[in-house]
């Protein structure tokens, strides 16, 4: 496969060791980073995110960190358009293009339909936003159920009041029945997914991996998460629920919000939820992602030559 046409996507989980073999494969491959993290668009999520620092950042371009506030919502429409320019600009430069994340939804986008081109009515989401506060998510169901007669058993999560309110709002907006828009939503495309790619997947034992999540999370309360949180409370954290519900965001808010007190119990709630979300992941990647090279990693990053992550 041409080096020059393909997209280079390398993903894996959370504290495998993303960076650094990232900067090393862009640097001796003459690349820049894009970044498909659903965190690292927000400024001032610097700690928690593990977010490349402006020494990393001056090794190697990379494209899409610290382009919203905190409290401005990022939706995959947009990283579509802003992934696009950014691949088609390095490209034009003569450069490849390494594609670097562990977020599923948005690492998705390099290979499969991932918005469909209904347009946003804020009009009609205000109402049903506003009849679900009223009427309860039963009622919302109902309504929903009328418009698909055939059932919604396996279609969505009935229990996930922002889910509900969007399966109708397009439902509303389409005149369609969901497996009606499931079946067209296939049949999309969009401009990265039509490029040529190689995937790689980072993995490391398990207990290896488990042990780099609690120190990861030890030293991001050394370098000041606590406090990180405390100026994104006054941003305006809060009201973006991306960014608030985040693993290490959402613990050390909850912390702030009542005890204050035993960091450590904090430091292991985190280390917790990061491990399921690990569990999420691996899942994740066996099942949605491509034809893909897994390399199993060992002790330190630099100990595998970054030249063997794509073959």
């Amino acid at each position: 496969m041409s080096l020059e046409n393909s997209l280079f996507l390398l993903t894996g989980y959370t504290a495998v060791g993303k960076t650094e073999l990232s900067l090393k494969w862009a640097e001796q491959n003459n690349a820049e980073i894009v970044s498909c993290d659903a965190l690292l668009f927000y400024r001032g999520m610097d700690i928690g995110t593990a977010k490349p620092s402006a020494k990393e950042r001056s090794r190697i371009r990379h494209h899409l960190i610290d382009i919203c506030n905190v409290d401005e919502v990022m939706d995959i429409g947009r990283y579509l358009r802003m992934a696009e320019t950014a691949v088609r600009d390095i490209q034009s430069r003569g450069k490849r293009v390494l594609i670097t994340g562990g977020s599923g939804f948005y690492l998705k986008a390099f290979f499969a339909p991932v918005v469909d081109d209904l347009p946003i009515d804020e009009e009609l989401r205000a109402n049903l936003e506003s009849r679900l506060k009223k009427e309860g998510l039963a009622d919302l169901v109902s309504r929903l159920s009328e418009l698909n007669p055939m059932g919604l058993e396996g279609l969505l999560d009935l229990n996930n009041p922002r889910r509900v309110v969007r399966a109708l709002e397009r439902c509303l907006l389409s005149g369609k029945s969901l497996p009606e828009l499931q079946e067209a939503f296939r049949k999309g495309s969009n401009w990265l997914m039509e490029r040529k790619r190689q995937i790689c997947v980072l993995d490391r034992p398990v207990d290896e991996l488990n042990a780099r999540i609690e120190q990861r999370i030890r030293g991001m309360m050394d370098e000041g998460l606590i406090e990180e949180v405390e100026q994104l409370w006054i941003s305006g954290i809060i009201n973006n629920h991306t960014a608030s519900s985040a693993i290490g965001y959402r613990e050390t808010i909850s912390w702030l919000e009542k005890s204050r007190q035993d960091v450590e119990s904090l430091i292991q709630e985190i280390a917790t939820n990061t491990r399921r979300l690990v569990k999420k992941q691996r899942t994740w990647f066996r099942h949605q992602l491509p034809e893909h090279h897994v390399v199993q990693l060992s002790g330190q990053q630099g100990e595998t030559d970054s030249q063997t992550l794509f073959q």
